[in-house]
């Protein structure tokens, strides 16, 4: 009978319990996350360009290839997200030239 009143008034307690909500931390958060989905997209826009000149995949073997992959330069692009890192494929022979983002 005891532990069934303590399971009660504990239930009772967190029931009235307030959650706080802090906007500054919840607005870093999102914005982290927001630069991090941002980044995500533009790097596989960018792989799957790259995929299209290749006219073949990442390690892939056919006979359509018209040229292999030599890495990835890294690039900081700012965004209204905020800066994010790119992945900017290297191919061996075609020059890799992008619609996704401007050259400077």
């Amino acid at each position: 009978m005891q532990d069934n009143r303590t399971g009660r008034a504990r239930k009772e307690r967190k029931e009235g319990q307030i959650i706080r909500i802090e906007q500054e931390q919840l607005s870093k958060h999102l914005d982290k996350v927001v630069r991090s989905t941002v980044e995500e997209t533009l790097n596989a826009l960018l792989d799957a360009e790259a995929d299209r000149l290749c006219h073949a995949g990442r390690y892939e073997r056919n006979d359509a290839r018209k040229d292999t992959r030599a890495g990835h330069y890294s690039r900081k692009l700012t965004t209204k997200a905020g800066e994010v890192n790119l992945k900017v494929p290297k191919l061996r022979s075609l020059p890799f030239e992008t619609a996704i983002i401007e050259r400077y």
